[in-house]
């Protein structure tokens, strides 16, 4: 299993409000819409939290602002990823996506990139 991580900032005039609320409200919609048709077998999106706990942690590490959310999307297989581009259907519900995606997200400031879970058994 894949994971794809999108880094999202907002468009420099909307607000944290209306980007959670577009995002979570009409773009995850338009996930579910397409999970077949992408083959996307998980989709989380994790809003930030800009909280005083949040600020201490910043600080600490002396980290840079962090991103407005971060969105995951599990895919069975790299195969999987990639056999959408010869898919009809698949190019168009990307394109609906990423239209979207356009209206709320600086894409040039949002990165995206796949990668492998590695997860680390932690005594309890």
């Amino acid at each position: 299993m894949i994971k794809v991580v999108f880094c999202l900032h907002r468009k420099p005039l909307l607000s944290i409000s209306d980007f959670r609320t577009h995002w979570y409200q009409h773009h995850a919609p338009l996930v579910q819409k397409h999970q077949k048709t992408l083959r996307i077998l998980r989709y989380v999106q994790l809003h930030t939290d800009n909280g005083s706990m949040s600020k201490r942690l910043r600080g600490f590490r002396n980290s840079p602002e962090p991103f407005d959310g971060v969105a995951e999307i599990w895919y069975d297989s790299i195969k999987a990823l990639e056999g959408l581009g010869d898919d009809r259907e698949a190019r168009a519900a990307s394109r609906e996506l990423r239209d979207d995606e356009e209206t709320f997200v600086d894409l040039t400031r949002s990165p995206i990139w796949i990668g492998t879970e590695m997860e680390i058994a932690l005594a309890l």
